[in-house]
């Protein structure tokens, strides 16, 4: 099975808040696009993906993430996170009607292309599926197989959220690339550990991080 992943990024300058402990102001959006820019180059490089769709209003992301292969969908109800993604995986069913989708996070640098196969093989078992968060609390992908709504439910608590409205939870060993979002400094240190895409390991050589 192929699937269309979708990857919703806010504007870049609002990007990434809670690493201020970590990144001054000015380094920040520099940071989240290194961070979106390794996600999406090791979604194309992944067997299963056929096309990554980002739902952006950021004209720099859009430029550099439409370099690297993706299509961008502007922003159009520019009313949060869980409407930015309905309305991605609506303009791509549009072109596509049978595809199976799946939202997933910008902010995974990590990301392994073999490790993110074994996750949308698994949820293609499932009308619909997600994966937890290395933390435990939240979402980093969630998948709707053809003829099935995504039903984002992203936000505060996200996992029992997804798992409340009728998700499977997948629950898979050895994928923690695909698991390991950043937010905080902990977990860009984390994400370090694991070994992170060029674009991210060039803006984090300039930082200060204490344990990296």
């Amino acid at each position: 099975m192929q699937w269309t992943l979708v990857i919703p990024l806010k504007p870049l300058a609002r990007a990434k808040s809670r690493l201020a402990d970590t990144a001054a102001d000015a380094v920040r959006p520099g940071l989240a696009l290194a961070f979106a820019q390794d996600t999406v180059a090791a979604a194309l490089a992944c067997p299963a993906v056929a096309d990554v769709a980002v739902v952006t209003d950021d004209e720099l992301a859009g430029r550099e993430l439409a370099a690297l292969g993706a299509r961008i969908v502007p922003d159009a109800p520019g009313s949060g996170l869980n409407a930015a993604l309905t309305h991605g995986a609506d303009v791509v069913r549009e072109m596509r009607p049978r595809t199976p989708v799946a939202a997933l996070n910008a902010d995974l640098p990590a990301l392994r292309p073999l490790e993110l196969s074994r996750v949308l093989n698994a949820a293609a078992e499932f009308p619909r599926a997600f994966l937890p968060d290395a933390a435990e609390l939240g979402t980093t992908l969630l998948a709707a197989a053809p003829d099935h709504a995504l039903r984002p439910v992203f936000g505060t608590d996200s996992r029992a959220r997804h798992r409340t409205s009728g998700a499977a939870e997948l629950r898979l060993t050895g994928v923690d690339s695909v698991r390991q979002d950043v937010d905080t400094g902990e977990d860009l240190r984390a994400a370090l550990a694991l070994g992170v895409g060029p674009h991210t390991a060039a803006v984090s050589a300039r930082l200060l991080i204490p344990g990296s």
